[in-house]
């Protein structure tokens, strides 16, 4: 039996950081959403100095209508991304990524891979910034494609 590809990911199948975000967004109406938004908006980590010199080009996502670099880095097994923003011109994006980034870092790449589909929608619904939506959703889509390139590079690590 098929079925469409956001029922695929059960709850259970989350990473805990994701599951926790998403069960408390849903319970929030709006208003309280905003409160959360402003303060995770406040724990975005700052980008390490050991990105401060290197070529930005590649890692600006160009379908955010401001600038925003999401900046890969694969140690250890985990992935860990920084985001480099203006906070103050973007805060509802500093939010989005401090939710995110607070629930990935520091985990395997699989972590990164199991974000649902809808998870922009599932944080943002009730919101009213829907314009923002498809800057956010190609953000996660290039966290997802760092993550499998992350995977990639293990396997061929492994063989």
């Amino acid at each position: 039996m098929l079925r469409p590809m956001s029922s695929l990911t059960s709850v259970s199948s989350l990473p805990p950081g994701i599951e926790k975000v998403l069960a408390r967004f849903r319970a929030m109406p709006r208003d309280e959403k905003m409160q959360a938004l402003l303060g995770y908006a406040q724990t975005l980590d700052p980008v390490p100095s050991r990105f401060r010199d290197i070529d930005r080009a590649p890692f600006t996502v160009p379908e955010c209508q401001t600038r925003v670099d999401l900046l890969p880095e694969y140690r250890d097994g985990q992935l860990w991304f920084y985001a480099d923003l203006d906070r103050r011109q973007s805060p509802t994006i500093a939010a989005f990524l401090g939710i995110l980034l607070k629930a990935i870092n520091g985990q395997p790449p699989e972590a990164a891979l199991a974000i649902p589909d809808d998870f922009v929608q599932q944080v943002m619904s009730g919101i009213g910034l829907a314009a923002r939506e498809a800057g956010l959703a190609a953000m996660v889509q290039r966290i997802k494609r760092h993550a499998r390139a992350a995977v990639a590079a293990q396997r061929r690590i492994a063989r």
